[in-house]
């Protein structure tokens, strides 16, 4: 079915895979960022998971990227920077600004910019109050030192003890006593240790200059007219196979027999022969036409044959009948005029709205409904063998056409008119 869309809509999609790229060329305008490149700051020393969120905030405020703008000198400012710059925080104590920009020399200028604000300005916070932290971390360092020198000098004391020979309770308790003192040492060395490293907490380090980027970052705009290309072709694929899914109309026998009340007297090859359209879109698209029509082996003159109307025309009953046809079936239309030419002056053609179906008081006796397969759903055939009966018409049968299109044509051939069948006919 898939091969049937693609051969009888192919010029509709065709549209829809151009609309497509248009729509995805001109959502690049929103959704292609352009140029991507980041840059790198480490900040050095033990840091807090939450002091690197701080940071990275830090990073993206107000004062970093209008101080960055006034740098730039490309007449934008702060606000203006906003959308074009992101933070996160990488492994090891490093924040990582990316910046987008419409050039890659722009792009790469404006990440090594605001690096260097952002440097500046936690150097500048931090310096502030840098009097009061330099003067707290020097008496903790002293007190953490006096501590040390006490702690030694009582392990000089027990150690003197310990020495002297003799296993007492007493001698236990001082070795008890000595290695709690030692540990008291570590832990005391640690804490001065971790008090002169937090001297240099603010320390910021930018990790070399931002990389040149050499071309546009995903989605760029080929890629998005591409994607919408697909897209919409896809859509307008799938949107014909839901389509026929739901498409109501019958196409079985049997059930079109059932819904008439009258026996199927004959089915039709006919080569669909629908007059052109007339709106620009239908002459462009060609999509006037039911694009599953079966295609057969044949020439088109092999299909139409005038046997098949003369054995029907002899199995119908010898009385007065009206050989009906929907109004917008062209194929049923057709056969319906030619079974009528057959049968001389005993049949009359009449066309009604299969919408609502009337049929005028008439001296036939019976109605032959011609139809083409997948025309008509049930509910349409089911008014149409009412009309009849309101009419005081029995349905004596139904006939049914298959359009069909010919995969090959002959030069020079013709199918047989109607005229030069009823020279033929005895």
């Amino acid at each position: 079915m898939i091969g049937q869309v693609l051969r009888g809509r192919w010029r509709t999609l065709v549209v829809l895979a151009v609309l497509g790229a248009l729509v995805g060329a001109g959502s690049s305008v929103i959704l292609s960022p352009g140029y991507r490149t980041t840059s790198s700051v480490l900040l050095q020393g033990p840091r807090e998971a939450d002091e690197l969120l701080t940071q990275a905030e830090v990073a993206t405020s107000s004062v970093v990227l209008d101080r960055a703008a006034a740098v730039l000198g490309e007449g934008q400012t702060g606000a203006d920077l906003r959308d074009k710059v992101a933070t996160s925080v990488a492994q090891g104590n490093v924040i990582t600004i990316e910046t987008t920009g419409d050039t890659a020399e722009q792009t790469q200028r404006l990440a090594d910019q605001v690096a260097q604000e952002f440097v500046k300005y936690s150097t500048q916070i931090i310096a502030g109050s840098a009097d009061a932290a330099v003067q707290l971390a020097q008496e903790r360092r002293e007190t953490l030192r006096q501590q040390v020198a006490q702690t030694n000098q009582r392990i000089s004391e027990l150690s003197a003890k310990v020495n002297d020979g003799k296993t007492t309770v007493e001698s236990v308790q001082l070795r008890t006593e000595l290695q709690g003192l030692r540990s008291s040492i570590e832990s005391a060395m640690s804490t001065l240790n971790a008090a002169d490293t937090a001297s240099g907490l603010g320390n910021m380090v930018v990790l070399g200059s931002a990389e040149l980027p050499s071309s546009a970052a995903a989605p760029t705009l080929p890629q998005l007219a591409l994607g919408g290309a697909a897209l919409f072709f896809l859509i307008g694929l799938f949107g014909h196979l839901f389509t026929a899914r739901v498409d109501r109309r019958l196409r079985d026998e049997e059930e079109i027999a059932a819904a008439l009340g009258g026996p199927v007297l004959a089915t039709f090859d006919v080569v669909d022969e629908r007059p052109a359209g007339t709106s620009l879109r239908a002459k462009i698209l060609r999509d006037d036409r039911p694009w599953n029509v079966p295609r057969v082996d044949v020439f088109a003159d092999e299909i139409d044959t005038v046997v098949q109307y003369r054995r029907l025309v002899s199995r119908l009953p010898h009385r007065r009948l009206l050989v009906l046809a929907a109004a917008d079936d062209h194929a049923g239309r057709r056969a319906a005029e030619r079974i009528a030419g057959f049968a001389d002056r005993w049949c009359d053609v009449v066309t009604v709205s299969p919408v609502r179906p009337v049929i005028q008081e008439t001296e036939a006796e019976g109605v032959l409904v011609v139809s083409s397969l997948g025309s008509r759903s049930a509910w349409e055939l089911v008014g149409i063998a009412e009309a009849c009966a309101d009419a005081g018409l029995s349905v004596a049968g139904a006939v049914l056409t298959r359009p069909v299109r010919p995969t090959r044509g002959r030069s020079g051939a013709s199918t047989p008119t109607d005229h030069e069948a009823l020279a033929g006919t005895p």
